[in-house]
């Protein structure tokens, strides 16, 4: 955001008081004039290319977590043929004919029972071998999964590959809410946020980061207009300084159905903002994701990090849900006006880090209300491109790949809904703000959550259109295979 970590819920402030390094870098880098570049270090590793074919097995089981009330279960099955050395790929020798005629055979185990079996084709996607939750009591930790499988090709010997996954079957919580993760598509589930009883359904996240003390703290009215507007959840900003009136929020949201990433009516925990621009400890995310599982494990955790690459995979390890912050509006993302230093992958921060320019020269994407003259951009603009956003997005969602966490880790976007302070000299437009969550969207996001509200009348206009119009692109955006269609599309409504 822009300012230092904060925790979310009011538990944070007693048990997850991690504190943040104290540098005058971010990102690793140097900022200050007065000091020389420096490299990071950090970099997230590019995965080694293969000659060979590599199987790269993979199960996960559809749903975290099941509840003692679920009957049945289902495990997904990954079985990509990459040329790259990712999680868990191991060389293939493949039969000459056509990959898509090729074949698995998988067993799923758990304590040495067979709970499913399938013939599956090579390459598939999120295949579901379905079993019965019969029999496998409930506990608050995880069941090894064992899934194993047989490549039968014609004059070798049978390959075999294996995987593991963690199977959270819980008892029923005796009060309160429960969020799934439905790992086909990364999407969360849930009862209505007013507490009844109702079925789990998908919830699309989209609401503000929302300053709580000077803004709800004064006016409950709020809640409802914000549920009016079509917003489903509101991120409250501490402090929280009246504690009667933090209640009094809570109670009304509940009321009238809006999720919080807090208590009571919990949507996920939040436990860091930005602790990589901070050089938060490494161990930190992880630290505190542990023990929210501990304690709770009905409810994903989620966390920002707003570098481009600075020690990305130790961060997000601590996350069901990672969120980027890409701020590339009104501000020069070459050159840092808060701190008259260049930026570069080495050095300076201009407020997007590492983010670039719009090509000179390029006569199409000028943002509006730019103070630019009209024309082709000259070189040196210093001119963020949206592209920035959709770059950060996709390359969260390649690591995930990468580390094997496509299926139990999901990507949210933070578009910028402030300016005119720090590095960012006016606030974006609303029809800025649509295309920033747009871009976000088309490549993965699936939760939008802007810093930060009270924002302009213009960007609450457009961002409560947006908001009402999801619902009815929802089903597309939660199925498993529409991320393969997907494109840089942004006429979502008339």
């Amino acid at each position: 955001m822009m300012q230092g970590p904060l925790l979310s819920a009011p538990v944070g402030t007693q048990i997850l008081n991690a504190a943040a390094a104290s540098a005058d870098t971010w990102c690793g880098k140097n900022y200050m004039s007065s000091l020389p570049p420096m490299p990071p270090g950090g970099n997230f590793p590019i995965p080694a290319e293969s000659n060979d074919p590599l199987l790269a097995f993979q199960c996960v089981p559809a749903i975290r977590p099941y509840l003692a009330e679920d009957t049945s279960a289902a495990v997904l099955i990954d079985s990509a043929i990459v040329y790259y050395e990712i999680a868990n790929a191991r060389t293939i020798y493949l039969d000459s004919g056509p990959v898509s005629e090729d074949e698995l055979e998988v067993n799923i185990n758990l304590d040495g029972n067979t709970l499913g079996t399938a013939t599956i084709p090579l390459n598939a996607t999120a295949y579901e071998i379905p079993f019965s939750l019969q029999g496998i009591q409930p506990q608050t930790s995880p069941y090894n999964l064992s899934c194993e499988a047989t490549y039968n090709s014609m004059g070798q010997t049978p390959q075999a590959f294996s995987a593991t996954a963690s199977l959270y079957v819980l008892p029923n919580p005796p009060s309160g809410a429960v969020t799934k993760m439905d790992y086909r598509s990364g999407a969360l589930l849930a009862r209505p946020a007013t507490g009844g009883s109702g079925n789990f359904e998908p919830v699309f996240p989209i609401g503000f980061y929302t300053q709580f003390d000077g803004h709800l703290s004064t006016d409950l009215s709020l809640v409802d207009e914000l549920k009016a507007q079509g917003f489903t959840i509101i991120h409250p900003v501490p402090t929280f300084s009246n504690m009667t009136a933090f209640l009094d929020v809570v109670d009304r949201m509940q009321e009238v159905g809006l999720y919080l990433i807090i208590v009571p009516n919990l949507l996920l925990w939040y436990t860091a903002d930005e602790p990589d621009g901070t050089s938060d400890p490494l161990s930190a995310t992880i630290n505190a994701y542990d023990l929210i599982h501990d304690l709770d494990g009905y409810h994903p955790v989620s966390l920002v990090l707003n570098c481009q690459d600075y020690y990305w995979t130790n961060y997000t390890a601590g996350a069901d849900i990672v969120m980027q912050d890409t701020y590339m509006i009104g501000n020069n993302v070459s050159f840092s006006s808060e701190w008259d230093t260049v930026c570069t992958p080495d050095y300076g921060d201009c407020g997007c880090d590492n983010c670039v320019s719009i090509p000179a020269g390029d006569s199409q994407a000028v943002p509006p209300n730019s103070t630019l003259p009209p024309g082709p951009v000259p070189a040196n603009s210093g001119i963020g491109s949206y592209f920035n956003i959709a770059d950060r997005v996709s390359s969260f969602k390649n690591r995930l790949e990468v580390m094997g966490w496509q299926r139990t880790k999901a990507v949210w976007t933070v578009p910028q809904a402030f300016g005119e302070s720090q590095y960012w000299t006016r606030l974006p437009t609303g029809e800025e703000w649509v295309v920033q969550s747009i871009m976000g969207i088309n490549h993965g996001a699936l939760g939008v959550v802007p810093w930060v509200d009270p924002t302009s009348d213009d960007i609450k206009a457009s961002a409560s259109a947006f908001a009402k119009s999801l619902p009815n692109i929802t089903p597309f955006l939660f199925d498993a295979q529409s991320a393969l269609r997907r494109t840089n599309y942004c006429r979502w409504w008339n």
